[in-house]
């Protein structure tokens, strides 16, 4: 739980970095005018630095004090959610009501203002780094970032191949965040590159002087917009990452449930005396009573539980393995061989036809099964072996066969005739559901940041967009001025903006597959010792590419609108200048 928070944090604090940063190189930007006129007119450029530093710190305390506000509401619309997870997993009680902590609220203005100084670092260089006259030159701060493009894509690759070399190698949580982080920050780094490259193509294969422009102007944003689709990238990589592993993850639950909890009801005793009588009682009702019965051993030295199963086609219609050896059954119930769950495989190294001594006796391994959310080794033999090594272990729970329909009637006569409690006789179906409902209320928060990265993703294309317009407008006169109407072009800024969000969300699904890989294979593996199947959901990531899309189109929708109303006054400006 806490793995999965954790994750999602980081990757949130990733995409507002590329936000923010992206954000800030426009903002030098379009203030370039200002400088070059502050330092031709003598302020020295320390003096500016310091001041914009100091603008940028109040501006990130101001809204790092409005994130911490927001974060509290969250948190408290989540926290039923989160209780009701932590009580039913684990049997923590959570209070009801959040406790303000002075920690919390300094670490996240600590995380606004360490994260702003990371995302202003590249800004503030590239103007120390800027010549006094160079800044009249139009836009002199996205030139000088497009010659660093080529050590970008340099470092692009040397982190994805890092990322292929821990694809192979990596066993461990921080070799597995590792994996991560240099996945998701070189696909980041190589998007512009990707970009303009199918840009180019689309250019070179364009007809007519309009689609020409159309692909040429495109690929000139790239630099204001690059960040901004960078961290629309990894949203959209994020959701599909997640979104697999969280379905893949419930439609193992789902299968694992219903292989567990084949019996139609379950029923507790509360001594050996009463689970004799619910014997003789539900025996002539049922089509099979089939003990449940555990106790705690060393296997390989790790703590374990084994379990003693009787011999019953429950067990061989239900039960599906990782691994098993031919006549895995009946090489169990003849008290030869045992089965492990995952866990204990991973940890201890035992595999098929390993020898397993326990309770003096020699048992071989015939089949290894998955095990969902159990943190401990668990091993499972014959019931005339379990009794033969552990005869003081008389089972108190039981699974009864009988048809679903007869469970109802079943239940009111046990409570009734035997006087059995009614929170000792558990129906199949209400233990799925509750199961189900657990899982669910897990990934609540899980789905919150997902919304959360893919809107604020979405606000960051608004603000390059609005940002870009006014820088724009130069670049625009001319092309009116040769007869494409004010709509036209707003048009065609609105096409662009979907354009940019689609192919960054064709490149957002094979990393989010990814992503989700590395979650299945490599970090859940790591944190818990089990590995889930990965499954691809084909429909639910052609709805992520349609929400991105909706998104990238409200967000260009504003901007589009401003550039078709912009009055034609202001465009005839621009020839009586000297740009």
């Amino acid at each position: 739980f806490h793995l999965n928070l954790t994750a999602f944090g980081l990757l949130s604090f990733a995409v507002g970095i590329f936000i923010v940063n992206g954000a800030i190189g426009l903002a030098f930007e379009q203030r370039r005018p200002v400088v070059r006129t502050l330092r031709a007119l003598g302020v020295p450029l320390r003096w500016l630095m310091a001041l914009m530093a100091a603008e940028l710190t109040i501006m990130a305390l101001i809204a790092g004090a409005i994130g911490v506000a927001l974060g509290y509401v969250v948190a408290s619309l989540l926290l039923p959610d989160v209780a009701a997870t932590l009580q039913g997993l684990y049997g923590a009680t959570v209070a009801g009501t959040l406790q303000l902590r002075p920690s919390w609220w300094l670490s996240g203005l600590g995380i606004a203002l360490g994260g702003t100084a990371m995302a202003a670092a590249a800004a503030f260089w590239r103007l120390a780094q800027l010549p006094l006259l160079a800044g009249g030159s139009p836009r002199a701060l996205s030139m000088a970032a497009g010659r660093s493009a080529r050590v970008q894509v340099m470092v692009a690759l040397a982190l994805l191949g890092l990322a292929a070399v821990l694809a192979i190698t990596a066993q461990g949580l921080i070799t597995g965040f590792a994996l991560l982080g240099t996945m998701l920050i070189g696909a980041a780094l190589a998007l512009p590159f990707m970009l303009d490259r199918v840009l180019a193509l689309a250019e070179h294969f364009s007809t007519g002087v309009r689609a020409q422009w159309f692909w040429a102007d495109t690929r000139q944003q790239l630099p204001g917009l690059s960040l901004a689709l960078a961290a629309l990238l990894l949203a959209m990589a994020a959701n599909v990452g997640v979104s697999t592993m969280v379905s893949s993850f419930r439609l193992t639950f789902t299968g694992f449930l219903d292989q567990r909890l084949a019996s139609e009801l379950y029923v507790t005793a509360e001594d050996p005396a009463q689970a004799a009588r619910i014997i003789a009682y539900v025996t002539p009702r049922t089509h099979a009573v089939l003990p449940i019965a555990s106790v705690p051993v060393q296997i390989a030295g790790l703590p374990a539980e084994v379990f003693g199963a009787r011999d019953d086609a429950t067990y061989r219609d239900n039960w599906q393995f990782l691994q098993a050896t031919e006549g895995t059954w009946d090489a169990v119930f003849a008290g030869e061989a045992l089965l492990i769950n995952e866990q204990l495989s991973r940890r201890s190294g035992l595999t098929l036809d390993d020898t397993v001594p326990m309770a003096g006796r020699h048992f071989r391994v015939a089949g290894i099964y998955g095990d969902y959310g159990n943190p401990i080794g668990q091993a499972i033999i014959a019931e005339a072996s379990f009794t033969a090594l552990f005869p003081k272990i008389k089972p108190l729970r039981f699974g009864l066969r009988l048809p679903a329909a007869d469970v109802p009637d079943l239940v009111n006569d046990l409570e009734d005739d035997l006087n059995l409690p009614p929170g000792n006789t558990i129906n199949q179906a209400g233990i799925k559901q509750f199961s189900l409902d657990i899982f669910d209320r897990t990934f609540t928060v899980t789905t919150a940041l997902n919304i959360l990265t893919l809107a604020v993703a979405s606000f960051a294309i608004l603000m390059s967009l609005l940002t870009l317009a006014a820088l724009r407008v130069p670049q625009l006169a001319p092309v009116w001025a040769m007869g494409l109407t004010r709509r036209k072009l707003g048009q065609l800024e609105l096409i662009r903006a979907v354009l940019l969000a689609m192919l960054t969300a064709v490149i957002a699904l094979p990393l989010g597959l990814a992503l989700a890989w590395a979650l299945l294979a490599i970090v859940n593996v790591a944190a818990f010792g089990w590995r889930l199947p990965m499954y691809i959901f084909p429909l639910d990531h052609l709805r992520l590419g349609g929400f991105a899309l909706i998104a990238a189109a409200l967000a260009a929708l504003w901007p589009a609108w401003r550039l078709s109303r912009t009055p034609p006054s202001d465009l005839l400006k621009v020839f009586s200048n000297e740009r």
